[in-house]
């Protein structure tokens, strides 16, 4: 059996793509690592392993903890990570969420080609940036009260509906329909909703964006007509999460667990890790609070492409039903979901914990929604800025190997403070639009360092293997005509 270690953790080779740390100590199941030998080694040169070894220690964990194939070092759970605990005596674990709850990408298909879309490049960028806020601190699309937040929190994107920022097919292409019925408004701190409550409709820093593309290749055509993608296609892309509001949600649950529930805490590895007990009010009050995130976030994706509709309207000088600008799918990356499995014969509710994991749900599943139910259900998978972007559809293997799921991008292999010393933001813009015909417009050139393409893996290894696996299939892939950063 082939063998390979990593700072003291030893992986044995299960087959093809599949990497597992066996179970020792106080371990409670084995982790597995879903990768090529190239990535693997990506993988184990931080403290990836470390982390997933760690988060075998979680109470109610079951068959194993999982490392995807974009998997990078996290916040005590890994990027990358997905693990399932028992929903009756387990735990849910926020730690093990992380602080952007629901950051995901949502895909707008339009019936634009890239013809179309020649010459208006910088307009076009530049009306994105004017009209989409981005960046650190407050700013949104709606400048609401408490009142509009708790709306929010509690209806999702069913509040946008009846606002006028979203259609009714909006919700009938999104995850849940944009709304998870378990939200608890009252579970968010008023903190956390007065941080919100200036954020609704932005897109926020860091690695968030919002990317006008084009569809370079079609690679299963009856599954990309279901999706409504073909070739020389232009698509919208936004990644986003639940800003400030998700941030203090995580934070106030993570200095509750302290309190209330230290003695578990101390027995995990590691305290990013923390977690409340099963059944404990905290865990209800945290998946109702977690729950209410998600929902802001669904609708702070929904803001940013309305607006974007009514910026490709001035732009193109049409209406945006006439562009045909339709909601293909919205996913999550960021988030823990009660989910019933098959774990060893028996169909167990489980908290699916999902860390930079996207949900990937084949044909059949009744979570899918309605229009893609007999293909599967659509996964988008970011590239850098550099390099492109994939849309998948949940493979048939992974509800056996993964819980549903598989990558959520091309995972980071370099820090933001050494991107920042390895590239200057102006160069990487200049290179990308003069060699490759991309237009970034960021509020700094450090943003653009961060970003830069060489700081992330290579998503191409990354879908290869996703789609080898059969967890996450090759439906379509995309390359940047315009990004906006934070």
């Amino acid at each position: 059996m082939k063998t390979k270690e990593f700072d003291g953790v030893r992986l044995e080779r299960v087959r093809e793509h599949v990497w597992e740390i066996p179970r020792e100590g106080d371990m409670r199941v084995p982790a597995r690592v879903l990768a090529s030998e190239a990535l693997l080694d990506q993988i184990g040169g931080d403290k990836t392993l470390q982390q997933l070894r760690n988060a075998t220690h979680l109470p109610g964990i079951t068959k194993h903890a999982l490392c995807m194939p974009d998997g990078h070092q996290g916040y005590g759970f890994p990027v990358g990570g997905v693990g399932a605990t028992d929903a009756e005596d387990g735990c849910i674990s926020p730690g093990s969420v992380g602080y952007d709850i629901n950051c995901g990408v949502r895909m707008m298909r339009t019936n634009l080609t890239y013809d179309d879309l020649r010459g208006k490049e910088e307009e076009l960028v530049d009306s994105l940036f004017a009209n989409v806020p981005s960046g650190l601190g407050g700013g949104g699309i709606v400048e609401g009260d408490v009142g509009t937040v708790d709306e929010v929190l509690a209806r999702g994107v069913d509040w946008a509906l009846e606002a006028g920022h979203a259609v009714e097919s909006d919700l009938l292409h999104c995850e849940d329909e944009g709304r998870r019925p378990d939200a608890d408004p009252d579970a968010v701190s008023q903190k956390a909703k007065d941080r919100g409550k200036n954020q609704l409709g932005s897109l926020g820093s860091g690695n968030h964006f919002l990317e006008v593309q084009r569809v370079t290749d079609v690679y299963r055509p009856d599954v990309a007509e279901a999706f409504g993608m073909e070739e020389d296609q232009i698509v919208v892309l936004i990644h986003c999460g639940s800003r400030g509001l998700g941030h203090q949600v995580c934070n106030d649950y993570l200095r509750r667990i302290e309190k209330e529930h230290g003695d578990l805490l101390a027995e995990l590895p590691d305290r990013e890790l923390a977690a409340a007990p099963a059944g404990s009010q905290l865990a209800e009050d945290y998946y109702g609070a977690m729950c209410a995130a998600i929902n802001f976030a669904w609708t702070n994706r929904q803001l940013i492409m309305h607006r974007t509709r009514r910026v490709f309207e001035r732009v193109f000088g049409r209406d945006w039903e006439d562009m045909e600008m339709h909601l293909i799918y919205d996913v999550a990356h960021n988030i823990a979901k009660k989910e019933v499995h098959d774990v060893d014969g028996e169909e167990r509710e489980l908290y699916v914990h999902r860390k930079g994991a996207t949900r990937a749900f084949p044909a059949g599943r009744p979570e899918v929604p309605r229009a893609y139910r007999d293909v599967g259900q659509p996964i988008i998978i970011p590239g850098s800025m550099g390099a492109g972007s994939y849309v998948l559809r949940g493979g048939e293997a992974s509800m056996d190997l993964t819980f549903g799921s598989t990558a959520h991008g091309a995972g980071r292999i370099m820090s933001r403070t050494q991107a920042k010393k390895e590239y200057w933001g102006e160069t990487v813009r200049d290179d990308l639009r003069d060699r490759r015909k991309i237009y970034v417009k960021a509020q700094s050139g450090a943003t653009v360092a961060e970003e830069a393409p060489g700081v992330y893996k290579d998503v191409d290894e990354v879908v290869r293997v996703s789609d080898e696996l059969g967890i996450g299939d090759k439906v379509a892939r995309t390359f940047p005509v315009c990004n906006i950063k934070g």
